[in-house]
């Protein structure tokens, strides 16, 4: 309730940020006043710098994710009690020199900045009563599994360097104290009865296991010798060696068999066999707070599954009349299933069959797009094949162009056996990962000139919202004439939709993980192991995945709203530049700008 209270304020106060223009009693004017105003926003500038410094400080993993890479040798220690009750004094000083700072003397920019770093900071504030520590890891992120995942040199780690090799080294070296500190935390949980549940316990047990092994030339942390660099030194290549040898069979090894013990014979038998967030103590609180912090709104759980139901139905209807232009006339609930099954909508023989659909439908893009937007990246747009080594664990994505120009940004299609590559999802995929989705947004952002904590940072529900809004519109661009390629967009609105209902239901409502299986399958088509995953990641993450629908109606919302409004005055190129033009912001915020352009151009 708190939670909703905070919020709800926070987002008058963004309002103001794109509210009319007006002049505060006793605001200076003239020079005084421009000497006011450049004061403001060097004090803004500085805080929102040490801001971003203090949370990369705070979890340099994060910050090596996000391309940041100056603390690649540290892994911090977050989990630490201590280290977590001083950084959240660290946002509460944040926030209190930011309100010391006179909003109204800043423009329009460093009022955004100002608005959003509060959003954030209050964001942020709002978890300091809830034991996150109590839960360091499970089968969706630990820092274990992390490391390792970047043992191949193929991850956000970089491998090419001697210096890199002992940068990771140096996480290796720290990794025993934060697994021990991990341990201590699980074994608090247990006692307050803050632990997670059984089976996606169950189901990360074996990531732990895995990293156990008898001697260090056989661990996956050894993975970077056995990858030297021809071009390193001999004196190098006999350095590192002995000292990842060394950092293994003294530290690592043993704590990383320490922690699967203890995961094994300790934890998993004092897991919880209920499903929810609810289930926890103040479990109805915290979920409410992941759910504000996810959609960057003030809705409640209820709503959520109302609306996921009310998308899930419309969907269905529209399956209803897609399914027998494609051949299919049984249920339409049954569809997706039915899908699953056709040969036909499995058409390649090769990779580069597949690429070459990418690239046609690119191009188709490029002639469109043109239409619909005037605001668009300078940076270009690539396609490439996901290298082999990384296609196991990798789905087609997206990665951003670097800031000053030297790589354009990539749609990676990864593709592991061409014939088993679905056609139905291609163009909607495109929309979404590709262009006008994250490559539009990302790649703008990347050109703004924006503090880091904005470039490095931002929120699910705009990011993922607006990409999923992108792929609506393949409609108006004649991109879905076809109808399977209409069912793959339909297909993956659903997706998204049936999050809104088995997240809310799982944390709010009572449901059972059983349940939320069930559920994935009937309206999916799922099969058992895949919607199980998918429930278990729900489970662990609540909230995580309401971001992507609430954004997506948001922004058709408010275009909806724009043109019932401005009539004839509504142009479709202008709302996506509004919608774009600031880089990503919380709903509230993109609300209140489109409703100040709406209100100018009326009165036009």
């Amino acid at each position: 309730m708190k939670k909703s209270l905070t919020l709800c304020a926070l987002s008058a106060a963004l309002m103001l940020a794109y509210a009319p223009a007006t002049i505060a009693a006793g605001q200076p004017a003239g020079k005084v006043a421009g000497a006011v105003a450049s004061q403001s926003k060097k004090q803004l500038d500085k805080l929102a710098d040490e801001y971003y410094d203090a949370v990369a400080r705070y979890d340099p993993v994060g910050a090596t994710e996000s391309g940041d890479n100056r603390f690649d040798d540290q892994i911090g220690m977050s989990i630490s009690p201590a280290v977590r009750a001083k950084q959240y004094a660290r946002y509460e000083a944040f926030l209190k020199r930011l309100h010391a700072i006179d909003r109204n003397t800043l423009d329009r920019g460093a009022q955004i900045n100002h608005d959003i770093l509060e959003y954030e900071l209050k964001t942020a504030i709002t978890f300091k009563d809830f034991p996150e520590h109590l839960l360091p890891l499970d089968q969706m992120d630990s820092m274990p599994v992390t490391l390792a995942n970047y043992a191949g040199g193929e991850a956000a780690q970089q491998l090419k360097t001697a210096k890199h090799y002992r940068a990771y080294l140096n996480r290796l070296n720290q990794l025993p104290a934060w697994i021990d500190q991990a341990i201590a935390n699980m074994r608090e949980g247990m006692r307050k009865g803050v632990v997670l549940p059984r089976a996606p316990m169950t189901s990360a047990l074996p990531q732990f296991q895995k990293l156990v092994s008898d001697t260090p030339e056989t661990n996956i942390f050894y993975t970077p010798i056995k990858k030297l660099p021809a071009t390193f030194s001999a004196k190098d290549k006999k350095e590192l060696t002995a000292a990842y040898k060394a950092t293994l069979s003294k530290k690592l090894m043993p704590s990383l068999r320490k922690l699967g013990t203890f995961l094994e014979t300790e934890y998993l038998p004092a897991t919880r066999t209920s499903t929810g967030w609810s289930a926890l103590p103040h479990g109805v609180e915290w979920y409410q707070a992941n759910v504000a912090a996810s959609t960057t709104t003030t809705l409640g759980p209820e709503e959520i599954h109302a609306t996921g139901l009310k998308e899930v139905a419309r969907i269905q209807a529209e399956y209803g009349v897609t399914g027998p232009k494609m051949g299919y006339n049984g249920p339409a609930a049954g569809l997706p299933g039915w899908v699953a099954e056709q040969e036909k909508y499995r058409p390649f023989k090769t990779e580069q069959e597949v690429i070459d659909v990418y690239r046609k439908l690119d191009a188709v893009l490029r002639e469109r797009l043109p239409a619909l937007f005037t605001l668009m990246p300078k940076a270009p747009l690539d396609l490439r094949l996901e290298p082999e080594l990384s296609r196991a664990t990798a789905s087609d994505h997206y990665t951003a162009p670097a800031s000053d120009g030297s790589r354009p940004g990539v749609f990676w299609s990864v593709v592991n056996d061409p014939k088993q590559y679905g056609s139905t999802g291609m163009v909607t995929l495109f929309l979404h990962e590709g262009q006008p989705g994250h490559h539009f947004h990302i790649a703008l952002l990347q050109e703004m000139d924006l503090p880091m904590f904005r470039k490095f940072g931002g929120n699910n529900a705009f990011t993922e919202g607006w990409a999923l809004y992108a792929e609506t519109l393949g409609k108006e661009m004649g991109l879905f004439e076809k109808p399977e390629d209409y069912f793959g967009h339909l297909n993956d609105e659903m997706l998204r939709a049936v999050r809104l209902v088995v997240d809310t239901g799982m944390h709010a409502k009572g449901w059972t993980r059983e349940q939320s299986i069930q559920y994935m399958r009937d309206t999916l088509g799922y099969t058992e192991a895949v919607a199980r995953s998918e429930t278990e990641r729900y489970m662990v993450w609540p909230g995580q995945a309401l971001g992507y629908k609430i954004g997506s109606l948001k922004i058709a919302e408010l275009r909806q709203k724009a043109s019932a409004a401005l009539g004839s005055k509504f142009s479709l190129p202008k709302f996506h530049e509004i919608v774009l033009e600031d880089g990503t912001v919380p709903l509230s915020l993109l609300e209140a700008k489109v409703q100040r352009w709406i209100e100018k151009e009326s009165g036009r």
